[in-house]
């Protein structure tokens, strides 16, 4: 049997080389991709349209099923022996390599332009790697290739009627990037063959995850593979080197080298980070870290009434309402606890937008009414509602002087976890509410929940109430939606009382 090598292919052995492994021989060791990684599929699907409505007259190919699949090549050939000028959605075969390229456009020279369109707000280098491959592809079948682009969203685009594609989508040109990965690509290429054609799983030690040095900030790839290396390791102790606070590959293959299997076999001269030492610190000592003066001091800055705040946003590529730009945080929820003086009953209010509109005049208003003008505000991470307000502020300016207020009022309960003046061995170098709440209050989990992070909250809701979907559970998933929101205010309120046991 001949092995092919698909672009998707190619891109998870860039990954992990035991990725694309167990894609081919061992699916079941691979998670379903789950709903919130189909939202993010969707939104490209529908930015594709205001992409392709820049290049008229194209000829969208495709598929829908395998056979089609199967028949996309055939199909290809035959819409440029008719001279069609801009093809979407074509497929290329070549020396057992096979790639379906978004766009190529056809100059009077019989030279193609390949265009890539991309759900983001700029090229990245993971898109040069994906083109690299589709490069090698088109010029193995004899395709001449004159320029190289990434079609992607305008982040500076800001929406006013309809949806003006020109405006929308950005196009960032990567000739030349592209061209000077050709010989690595080769070189991968035939790589990614040698393990397509192994009866043997790759080493699926974290240490070979994103190969090339692809600059990936947030490490979603090693987050993603650490899910599937545990599956697949089993069991493993919970003070394990691969609960690190943010390890990077290089470490985690380095510890391995030299046997040590445990954070309490390290030294802390081994860490890449001071959240590692203190991590480090901590699990072998099995003793919290209390700073109680600068806990006490950072208290003692509150004024009373005390507001426990917490925002859920939306964010999509193509705005969905006026003033909107594309992957920019709107609110459409809010939770707030009170407490009006010491001793006070804790009280709560919030808001949840309920109808296919711009949920922020309603919340504004409501918020206006709901927050006095006096008292310390706490967030969490509060970077976020601080810049969520300032977004507000711009595009309401009735509200700014009420925002600006609300922002100089607003005070980080992370703070003292962030900078380590609180620290626990099961926070695993966290400052994340959602790893300090279950260790300093453990009754209180998001593990309970429907909706138990942002992002789901933020998929549930544009599906429900934009969307229309699942409209026979819009009254479940409404409530999920308050619960959750309410837990992180909630949680505020309870770690506060922790933190103040402690001085």
């Amino acid at each position: 049997m001949n092995l092919i090598c698909t672009k998707s292919d190619y891109m998870l052995y860039l990954r992990h080389p035991a990725w694309l492994w167990l894609k081919k021989f061992d699916k079941s060791k691979l998670p379903p991709a789950d709903e919130n990684t189909q939202a993010m599929f969707d939104a490209g699907h529908d930015f594709e349209q205001y992409a392709e409505s820049l290049l008229p007259g194209g000829i969208k190919l495709g598929f829908n099923n395998y056979n089609e699949y199967l028949s996309l090549p055939a199909r290809t050939t035959q819409a440029l022996q008719n001279g069609a000028e801009v093809i979407f959605q074509g497929r290329f075969e070549a020396e057992n390599l096979t790639c379906i390229t978004d766009v190529l456009f056809k100059h009077p020279d019989g030279s193609f332009d390949l265009i890539e369109i991309k759900a983001s707000t700029k090229a990245k280098p993971e898109h040069e790697y994906d083109l690299a491959f589709q490069l090698l592809v088109l010029e193995k079948a004899g395709l001449k290739i004159r320029n190289i682009a990434v079609m992607h969203a305008n982040k500076e685009y800001v929406r006013s009627g309809d949806i003006d594609s020109a405006q929308l989508v950005g196009k960032t040109d990567i000739t030349e990037k592209v061209r000077s990965l050709m010989s690595t690509t080769l070189l991968q290429v035939d790589m990614a063959f040698e393990v397509l054609a192994s009866k043997t799983m790759p080493d699926i030690s974290p240490r070979y995850i994103n190969q090339l040095g692809i600059p990936d900030k947030s490490t979603p790839w090693l987050e993603e593979w650490m899910e599937i290396f545990k599956g697949i390791k089993g069991e493993f102790d919970t003070y394990s080197i691969y609960n690190l606070a943010y390890p990077s590959p290089e470490q985690l293959g380095q510890l391995e080298d030299l046997g040590i299997t445990t954070i309490h076999k390290m030294t802390e001269d081994q860490a890449l980070r001071d959240k590692q030492k203190v991590q480090i610190r901590t699990t072998k000592s099995n003793q919290r870290i209390i700073d109680t003066e600068k806990i006490k001091a950072f208290l003692d800055t509150f004024q009373y009434p005390l507001y426990f705040f917490d925002y859920e946003t939306l964010s999509t590529l193509v705005p969905q309402f006026d003033r909107y730009s594309p992957y920019k945080d709107y609110p459409f929820q809010y939770s707030l606890h009170i407490i009006e003086r010491p001793g006070a009953e804790l009280q709560h209010k919030e808001y949840l937008h309920n109808e296919v509109s711009d949920p922020m005049p309603g919340l504004l208003a409501q918020l206006k009414q709901d927050i006095g003008d006096t008292g310390t505000v706490l967030a969490w991470n509060m970077s976020y509602e601080k810049g969520c307000n300032d977004r507000m502020a711009e595009m309401y300016p009735e509200y700014a002087d009420f925002l600006a207020d609300l922002n100089s009022r607003i005070e980080d309960l992370m703070t003292p976890f962030a900078k380590m003046w609180f620290f626990d061995k099961d926070f695993f170098g966290s400052a994340s509410v959602k790893k300090v709440l279950p260790v300093l209050v453990s009754e209180l989990s998001y593990k309970e929940l429907e909706v138990d992070n942002g992002l789901l909250a933020r998929r549930v809701w544009t599906d429900t109430v934009l969307n229309g979907k699942d409209g026979h559970n819009r009254t479940e998933v409404m409530y999920n939606l308050r619960k959750y929101c309410e837990l992180d205010t909630f949680g505020m309120v309870r770690i506060l009382e922790e933190l103040r046991k402690v001085i």
